[in-house]
């Protein structure tokens, strides 16, 4: 009877620290390098980021068997250098589809534009992360995604070559 009442507890025991073990591993993540959870599951989010504005309404996507028809006007195409500025977002085989924003108040904070820089004389693509007024006008802070520092310049909407619409991996 003693043996039987032992074996029932450990089976109990090992039972409740198995369920306990699944559940842990099931809700919680762990920061791989730390070592330490990071959030439970459902009772947390992931911080907000910047993210482009939703200029491509989905009426304006025809989806068919044989092709995909975006109805966008004045859409250009565009491909990218690699710099790993935009990684993981933009790379060098990337392609996208950009239009030309219809004044300075088009172009939001989140969204991704290519723009002339006038310190090295070439189209940047980098992100929108603040707009400002001075003197001049509005202007936009940029930065690339893997990028430590925002971009040396203000730009210029005169500089805003276009807002990319759709990326084409």
């Amino acid at each position: 009877m003693e043996r039987t009442r032992i074996f029932v507890l450990l089976l109990a025991v090992f039972s409740l620290g198995w369920l306990l073990n699944s559940a842990i591993t099931n809700f919680v993540y762990y920061d791989a390098e730390k070592q330490i959870p990071l959030s439970f599951a459902g009772f947390s989010k992931s911080p907000e980021q910047l993210s482009p504005s939703n200029r491509v309404q989905e009426s304006q996507i025809h989806v068919y068997g044989d092709r995909v028809v975006l109805d966008i006007k004045e859409a250009t195409w565009a491909n990218f250098t690699d710099t790993n500025s935009m990684d993981p977002y933009l790379d060098q085989e990337s392609n996208s589809l950009e239009i030309k924003p219809k004044g300075p108040d088009d172009v939001k904070i989140g969204d991704i534009i290519s723009y002339y820089s006038s310190i090295n004389g070439s189209i940047i693509v980098h992100r929108v992360i603040n707009r400002g007024t001075d003197d001049r006008g509005i202007f936009y802070i940029v930065k690339g995604d893997n990028n430590n520092t925002k971009d040396p310049e203000k730009v210029r909407y005169s500089q805003v070559h276009g807002v990319l619409v759709g990326i084409i991996y």
